[in-house]
């Protein structure tokens, strides 16, 4: 076993409907432990396909899955414990929130695992606290802004402490001071240790958040690899329809008229750019 790695997938192949079009079309990657894995990639190249590949939503018609070093099991006792240590926040979080309050929607996952209900009670009052929920926590979630449901939505699967939390377009129809709140969460999240999947089309974010990058075109993983090597390869990126990140096209930029030497660690945000013109 390699404990570097807690998700690998091998030859992965997945298909909808009548099976002769597949989605995921042998998929094969590495996630590492601990680590912000940011998967971009046009709609319909399978990332969502993917991640529910991952906590036994899918299960792949070819190839297998193999998390913390065991190949992924599909009987009802596997699947219970897959989806509690793997989680997903759905890009909607309407197709997620379900109960009558959010005091009801923390809870249900968590007493669904037969925890008993005072250690519940207080596994949900902690997050309830860590993600600024109580102010709404006895509203009905269906009566929530865009950027509470997501809120409420990353609780339902914090509350029980999951080793992987997959984040599928969390910014997705959330305003910029909610998006901006999101991502704080998330950074939180990750800061704890827990390892992070994201889909996102962000690719200047993606650049400044993710660790690794996993590019993905028509089923299959194009490109896998630390973020900035990444984000640095115009020609990879055309292929799935993305751009070289702003900041680095203007530090490229400065560099080419002599204003800055292209030497160290190219910037990854705008401090780390000012810093750089600062030192001149």
């Amino acid at each position: 076993m390699n404990d570097d790695f807690i998700i690998e997938a091998r030859n992965l192949h997945f298909a909808y409907d009548d099976g002769e079009e597949h989605s995921l079309k042998g998929v094969d990657l590495k996630i590492r432990r601990g680590k912000k894995t940011a998967f971009m990639g046009a709609n319909g190249s399978g990332k969502s396909t993917f991640f529910l590949c991952c906590n036994g939503i899918l299960r792949p018609a070819l190839g297998e899955l193999i998390f913390n070093g065991q190949p992924l099991r599909y009987d009802r006792k596997s699947l219970l414990e897959l989806r509690r240590r793997v989680g997903i926040v759905f890009q909607d979080p309407d197709n997620q929130l379900f109960c009558a309050s959010v005091y009801q929607e923390i809870s249900f996952g968590i007493l669904n695992l037969g925890i008993p209900e005072d250690e519940a009670r207080q596994e949900v009052e902690q997050v309830i606290e860590y993600l600024d929920i109580t102010p709404f926590r006895q509203r009905p979630a269906q009566s929530l802004s865009g950027g509470q449901k997501k809120q409420v939505s990353i609780a339902d699967i914090l509350v029980m402490k999951p080793d992987v939390i997959i984040l599928d377009e969390p910014a997705a129809a959330l305003d910029p001071r909610h998006t901006k709140m999101v991502n704080a969460i998330v950074d939180r999240l990750a800061d704890n240790g827990i390892t992070i999947l994201m889909a996102t089309h962000d690719i200047d974010y993606a650049l400044q958040w993710a660790d690794e990058i996993v590019l993905m075109h028509e089923g299959r993983v194009l490109a896998q690899g630390d973020a900035l090597t990444i984000c640095e390869n115009e020609a990879l990126l055309a292929k799935t329809n993305l751009e070289v990140p702003g900041i680095l096209q203007l530090y490229q930029r400065l560099c080419k008229k002599n204003i800055l030497r292209k030497e160290g660690t190219p910037p990854r945000n705008l401090r780390e750019l000012e810093t750089l013109i600062e030192n001149i």
